[in-house]
């Protein structure tokens, strides 16, 4: 256990001290913040120029026309206002007894105008608007307390029932959705998947390559040999697959925070419906299927690294052990706009792929809750039995000798053959 504890040790300080590595960790996260911020800032600035605008018109307009405060009169020639309810500023509005009164006190500068209820208002509605100048865009400045008024007195003085003409529309939406739907125009709608897509595939594809770069390096160089003398295959393994695991989840946690801290600011500054926001369940499946599917092919390129004699086969045989990871990538039209069809349902759960395609289906839409379950049990159980297989490869006579690598091969040495 103590070697096995110094081999962890050992590969997760040498691997994130890389300068590379630090630069990729941080880096990433970083840009993309500065791009949202920048954006934001840029909308904001934009939002506060218009304001600016709006309030300065607003302000001069209020500088050059002191008369908006001043009090409007009204003259009822139907009979129909009887009541004047205590809410009415007096200061507001100004009854006048007849039009020829209410023309002395708008003459004299009294008021700013006054408004005429004429005697067949109740069928037409009619009101006229009278003041010194002819100007169609001047303001009304108290209209609103007349309509309220009016009505206030159409409605015999029954208050609750003249607030419920006013605001006669209480409106409690009530979705039948589990969760809001994303609109298909928006760009979000693919954009978003295909970043947690893409985000899942690299981190898994270079924490296991890590594993292969580790074990080949240390063969062709013979370091190897000298590990053989004082540890066995099985701690050897043991200890790099847990090490860069705990790497490879350092970069993964660091990235699905920032990202998720860049969604929630791009929802705030951009406006962005509830729909958009990744729960935070997200954030835990992301972990789970990250140690899963990193710990299957981990092992895969574990295994690749003790049968191959030097780097350049590695690499060849590398492409081979990632298809599966890149067949997420090729039907990725087809996961996210259709994230509970047959082909994303059995990609999903088939453990070789299900790492990126589950992570795609739960950001692109609603999954059913036993599915990834499921599919974690199945990727746990498969790279159960990877991790094993390998470590029966990981023995000093296949460590320390190396041959072309074949997929027949493989397979077989796997198999314990």
């Amino acid at each position: 256990m103590n070697k096995t504890l110094q081999i962890l040790k050992n590969e997760f300080i040498i691997t994130a001290t890389r300068r590379s590595f630090i630069l990729t960790l941080i880096l990433i996260p970083l840009v993309s913040l500065v791009i949202t911020l920048f954006v934001s800032s840029a909308n904001s600035g934009s939002s506060n120029i218009l304001n600016q605008i709006i309030s300065s018109n607003i302000l001069n307009q209020i500088v050059s026309s002191p008369q908006q405060t001043a009090i409007e009169g009204f003259v009822d020639e139907s009979g129909l206002i009887k009541l004047l309810p205590d809410w009415l500023d007096k200061t507001t509005l100004k009854a006048f007894p007849d039009q020829a009164s209410a023309r002395q006190a708008l003459l004299s500068g009294a008021i700013t105008g006054y408004y005429v209820v004429l005697k067949d208002y109740v069928p037409d509605g009619k009101v006229l608007y009278i003041r010194t100048d002819y100007n169609p865009l001047s303001n009304t400045s108290q209209t609103q307390a007349f309509d309220a008024l009016l009505r206030y007195n159409l409605l015999n003085g029954n208050q609750s029932l003249a607030s419920m003409v006013d605001y006669p529309l209480k409106l409690q939406t009530v979705s039948l959705e589990p969760e809001p739907q994303r609109e298909q125009s928006n760009p979000l709608t693919f954009f978003l998947p295909y970043v947690v897509t893409m985000l899942f595939y690299i981190v898994i594809l270079t924490a296991a390559s890590l594993m292969l770069n580790s074990v080949t390096t240390e063969k062709q160089n013979r370091v190897i040999e000298i590990l053989m003398v004082s540890i066995n295959p099985s701690q050897m393994l043991a200890g790099k697959i847990i090490a860069l695991g705990l790497v490879g989840l350092l970069q993964t946690v660091v990235w699905m925070g920032a990202g998720y801290g860049i969604l929630l600011l791009g929802r705030t500054s951009f406006n962005l419906s509830a729909a958009f926001q990744l729960p935070p369940s997200m954030f835990i499946w992301g972990v789970v299927f990250f140690i899963l599917g990193y710990a299957l092919y981990a092992s895969f390129m574990a295994g690749v690294g003790a049968l191959v004699p030097n780097l350049r086969e590695a690499s060849q045989a590398t492409t081979v052990m990632i298809i599966p990871l890149v067949i997420p990538l090729m039907l990725l039209n087809v996961l996210i706009n259709d994230p509970n069809g047959t082909i994303s349902t059995v990609l999903s759960l088939f453990p070789l792929t299900s790492p990126v395609t589950m992570m795609t289906r739960l950001s692109a839409g609603d999954v059913p809750v036993w599915q990834p379950f499921l599919a974690a049990a199945i990727l746990a159980f498969t790279a159960y039995l990877v991790v094993r297989a390998v470590a029966g490869m990981f023995r000093a006579q296949t460590l320390l000798q190396g041959q072309t690598f074949s997929l027949r091969v493989f397979i077989n040495a796997l198999a314990g053959k």
